[in-house]
């Protein structure tokens, strides 16, 4: 419109021109029109240009809008085949890269790891022999305490053993040794561990020798003890009470017992007792007092029938017990 055959801008251009020639004739009727045809005239060559530019942003191959139709589809499969968004494309392809960086330097990574790994292995092997030769010095010593304290619990026939098997190459957390408390009952017979090879009696000496000889480095804050003086009488079941009063030094030992010797060493004495009929038993717990304790000690001594002198050897019992308050 503004341009070719049909542009209105060479006849207004013309008029414009014979205008300024006439202005000089007759300035105050000529010179406001002469001044809006310039104005005009300037609008136009500035719409001209626009639209120009305009037709010009407007053009486009064919060719070019397909390949970036199929430059977009392309882009969409990929993003589907990694599950990200199109707009993720950047960082995978980035993050791609890297590993493609890591898989290239893999020959250099690998020995350095496979270096450091021989280092580790090595400050472990070492550290692990160390800790095995401690372990038998300790081990020695153990045996040499529990075995100190068997005689008197009646178990002069046996032997504890610190059985410790060593494997350099079954690395695990705590090192490379498997470790376990052996007996030997009687004189001949085959060692074994400890749980299976002694019997109730027996385990629980062997397990209050134990105890005493670790008293000095901890124990668990309570110790309970079942029946710990079965099949003996005298001076082991006071060998036993001894060594549990030891033991309740310095942490909670509770042990139930039929011996009067065990019994009279303790600070605190209970009476367990059931009752009821054919059809519903009860059991209770009785704190005894000091003079129902010397009756409970005395009929442990005695039996059914409680006599005097056995209350006289029960109140022996418990003034040779430094522990009754």
């Amino acid at each position: 419109v503004l341009s070719g055959a049909a542009s209105p801008l060479p006849q207004l251009s013309g008029l414009y021109r014979r205008l300024q020639r006439k202005a000089a004739e007759n300035p105050v009727l000529l010179d406001p029109v002469v001044a809006a045809l310039d104005e005009a005239l300037l609008s136009l060559d500035a719409a001209q240009a626009a639209v120009e530019a305009a037709m010009r942003a407007s053009e486009f191959e064919p060719e070019r809008l397909e390949k970036a139709e199929e430059r977009l589809f392309a882009l969409r499969a990929v993003a589907r085949k990694h599950n990200v968004a199109v707009d993720g494309l950047a960082k995978l392809r980035d993050t791609m890269f890297a590993d493609l960086a890591d898989l290239d330097a893999g020959a250099e990574r690998l020995a350095a790891l496979e270096k450091e790994a021989a280092e580790s292995r090595a400050a472990y092997d070492r550290a692990a022999k160390r800790l095995s030769e401690q372990r038998h010095l300790a081990a020695e010593g153990l045996m040499r305490a529990v075995m100190a304290e068997l005689p008197a619990l009646k178990l002069d026939r046996a032997e504890f053993i610190v059985e410790i098997g060593s494997d350099p190459e079954n690395r695990a957390q705590d090192g490379i040794d498997q470790v376990e408390f052996w007996v030997r009952t009687n004189p001949g017979t085959r060692p074994g561990p400890m749980m299976k090879v002694a019997s109730g009696g027996e385990l629980s000496r062997f397990l209050l020798a134990l105890k005493v000889a670790l008293a000095d480095r901890g124990s668990a804050p309570t110790l309970v003890f079942d029946e710990i003086d079965t099949g003996v009488g005298g001076a082991i079941a006071d060998a036993i009470g001894q060594r549990l009063s030891r033991l309740a030094q310095g942490v909670q030992v509770l042990s139930v017992t039929h011996a009067p010797q065990v019994a009279a060493r303790a600070r605190t004495h209970y009476l367990i007792s059931k009752t009821g009929d054919a059809d519903r038993v009860s059991t209770g717990v009785q704190s005894l007092e000091r003079s129902a304790r010397q009756e409970e000690i005395a009929r442990m001594l005695a039996g059914a029938t409680v006599t005097d002198e056995a209350r006289a050897a029960a109140e022996r019992l418990l003034r040779g017990n430094a522990s009754v308050g």
